[in-house]
């Protein structure tokens, strides 16, 4: 089975940047949803962002213009830009890959890494 492995993950103060990046070079560029997911302990894992099957890029609301996925061609990564962090943004952050219904819904991912910690003070 493919493995995806993430990075990047630490600490910040309200309002800094981090980028986190997604290994998943087992799948390559082929046709299959790729996103970032986010949960915190005791809640739902959601998602962030992600590309759908067609290299469409979708958004939670939460993050749009703040929040940019891209795939980095040269380290063959999946990496997520983050600016103007909140608080509220503080969770553990997946990279997920697979061919789920909805991009942007966690269910139907098949690969999930370990996971990256984001944590933002105010």
């Amino acid at each position: 089975q493919e493995q995806v492995v993430e990075s990047g993950g630490a600490s910040v103060q309200t309002g800094g940047s981090l980028r986190l990046s997604c290994d998943a070079s087992g799948y390559g560029y082929r046709s299959t949803c790729m996103g970032w997911f986010r949960q915190t302990p005791g809640k739902q894992r959601e998602g962030v962002a992600s590309f759908d099957r067609d290299g469409i890029t979708l958004y939670a609301d939460s993050v749009k213009g703040r929040f940019t996925i891209f795939r980095d061609n040269v380290n063959k990564t999946l990496d997520l830009r983050m600016n103007s962090l909140k608080p509220e943004d503080t969770a553990m952050y997946y990279c997920a890959a697979g061919r789920p219904p909805s991009a942007l819904a966690p269910m139907g991912y098949n690969s999930w890494g370990q996971g990256t910690q984001v944590t933002v003070s105010s």
